[in-house]
């Protein structure tokens, strides 16, 4: 369910007593992290929820030298959202309004039909977009954007998630436009290769002394963890890039720049 930052979550000492005491702002979900942290486990959060995005748990992370990420899989609509609004943004194509409905009948369905849990996923949902298109930097284009989220259970539809948006656009002297997706997608089968690189790439980062919060994992997420202060990336195409040049800086390899002056030296 939904929850917020707290006293209880910013240092270690003040979280083993919120433990103890059974606070209510410790979740379930960060007695695992605590547990798999203090053990010298990494720990990837694939769900919209606080765990590791507190204070304690990651100042914990680097205490013991332990590689964390997350939050919430990027696998269905919310990739198509950081797949189609950096195109907006780079052709500078006005953004009215964004709708998204999805339909699934998994248990991930299940849980979010709780208002308290779908809150969180709301939350998770809606920051993108305005990660990505900026408002503050162009209002004439997007600082007027109406982005909704629904989320409707339907038992019938099992693992097969659809994820339906309307994108009101509009173009040169305002003339609108509109786009229409319909993506009929499986949960699983599009979070299961995610699952299986973060398992891979975090023990290559704990392995190479990588502790805390591994930005460069950004990608596979739908609300990026990062470090204080630094501007999370929501664009799906520079988070591929920081993955691979993190990995080739790794590697002693050569960056990738894309400077195009190949062809005049």
């Amino acid at each position: 369910v939904f929850i917020k930052s707290e006293e209880v979550h910013s240092t270690p000492e003040k979280f083993v007593e919120a433990m103890k005491n059974n606070h209510p702002a410790i979740a379930p979900s960060m007695l695992y992290a605590w547990a798999s942290v203090t053990s010298g486990v990494p720990f990837a959060n694939g769900a919209p929820n606080l765990t590791v995005d507190v204070p304690a748990i990651q100042q914990l992370a680097h205490e013991q030298n332990v590689a964390i990420c997350g939050k919430d899989f990027k696998t269905g609509q919310t990739l198509m959202k950081t797949i189609l609004a950096p195109g907006f943004k780079a052709r500078m194509l006005g953004l009215q309004g964004w709708y998204s409905t999805n339909i699934l009948g998994n248990r991930d369905g299940e849980v979010l039909d709780d208002p308290g849990s779908f809150k969180t996923k709301e939350e998770s949902k809606l920051g993108a977009l305005e990660y990505i298109l900026q408002p503050q930097l162009y209002p004439t284009l997007y600082g007027k954007v109406h982005h909704k989220v629904r989320i409707n259970y339907y038992p019938p539809r099992g693992d097969n998630k659809e994820g339906w948006d309307n994108i009101d656009i509009f173009g040169w002297l305002g003339y609108p436009m509109q786009i229409k997706v319909d993506f009929l997608c499986r949960d699983s089968i599009l979070a299961a290769p995610i699952v299986l690189d973060l398992v891979l790439f975090l023990d290559l980062a704990q392995r190479a002394g990588m502790r805390g919060i591994q930005e460069w994992l950004s990608f596979y997420f739908k609300s990026p963890m990062t470090a204080p202060g630094l501007y999370p990336e929501h664009d799906l195409f520079i988070q591929s890039m920081k993955l691979k040049n993190t990995l080739r800086w790794m590697m002693g390899e050569e960056l990738i720049t894309h400077l195009g002056q190949e062809y005049y030296d």
